[in-house]
């Protein structure tokens, strides 16, 4: 489904609370809001919080405090992912009553001892291919295993998908719209099988980042999503999922990445400098556009 071309744009910026803000953060959430303000568009902040084991409530409100900091204001109310859980059930429902999905039992150290005998098959982020495991299961083996107490992720049976979006899309291949730096836009093909049979519903939350962010996207009228360039090969499989659940195709935008001195992205989890020490130790917007290599910093008071 492509979305109507109707005024103003809606773009967004989507952390997840499990650390503080940094820089690669900053170049994001600058990124969407400026691209939103010459496009006289709607700006949306999203917390990206169905991971409830790792999100603190101190990390929301760095979150804010950090983005006021940066000169953002955003639409209210702020779309907070663990309370809309039935949203994201009601669309795995969808497709597996679409027959695109199946649950695996199969824990982490399964998984990987069956991949190890090929180890060379990987997905975008470098972790083993889905070996099948559980792929197969019976009708009778699965309500056994529940009835075990056995919980199960729901994992996209990708071929199918994949056949059953060529049909929704009359034979068209499947395609995104991206917008490079200089604002061109490129229809490039969608590659979703390159993520193999990837999890949609994990086991202890109703969503994977797959299912929720593309229905929360739709839910909010989101228009272009701009991120970073290491989430560019998961929009094949975001794609995919829109043409199955029927919800409307947004424009494409991944920016480039900050990397650290040892040539990785900066990352939460390795303890890159947050912006709040950065802050705390006198720093000012300028400073922070400068070094995120953004141009034209606003005048500021010391």
């Amino acid at each position: 489904m492509t979305r109507p071309l109707t005024a103003p744009p809606v773009f967004r910026f989507a952390p997840s609370p499990n650390g503080y803000l940094h820089l690669g953060h900053a170049l994001s959430a600058l990124d969407g809001y400026e691209k939103a303000k010459q496009a006289s568009g709607r700006f949306h902040l999203r917390i990206e919080d169905i991971d409830t084991a790792r999100s603190r409530e101190v990390y929301i409100a760095a979150i804010f405090e950090d983005l006021a900091w940066l000169g953002l204001t955003w639409e209210v109310p702020v779309l907070q992912q663990s309370q809309h859980f039935p949203r994201y059930l009601a669309m795995a429902d969808k497709l597996t009553a679409l027959g695109v999905l199946y649950p695996c039992f199969a824990t982490r150290s399964e998984i990987a001892a069956a991949a190890a005998a090929n180890p060379t098959a990987l997905d975008p982020d470098g972790a083993p291919l889905y070996p099948g495991l559980h792929k197969h299961l019976s009708l009778e083996d699965i309500a056994l295993r529940r009835a075990r107490g056995e919980q199960a992720a729901l994992r996209v049976d990708v071929e199918k998908a994949i056949a059953l979006a060529g049909r929704k899309l009359d034979g068209q291949p499947l395609t995104f719209t991206e917008i490079d730096s200089a604002g061109l836009q490129h229809t490039l093909n969608a590659t979703p099988q390159i993520w193999g049979d990837a999890v949609i519903v994990r086991k202890e939350t109703p969503a994977s980042y797959h299912l929720a962010v593309v229905a929360d996207d739709a839910f909010q009228g989101v228009t272009h999503v701009t991120r970073g360039r290491d989430l560019f090969a998961a929009t094949g499989l975001h794609r995919l999922l829109q043409v199955l659940l029927d919800l409307p195709e947004p424009l494409y935008s991944h920016h480039r990445l900050l990397l650290g001195p040892d040539g990785r992205k900066l990352a939460k989890s390795a303890g890159d400098t947050s912006l709040r020490d950065l802050r705390n130790s006198g720093a000012r917007l300028s400073d922070i556009r400068r070094i995120v290599q953004l141009e034209n910093a606003p005048n500021e008071t010391p």
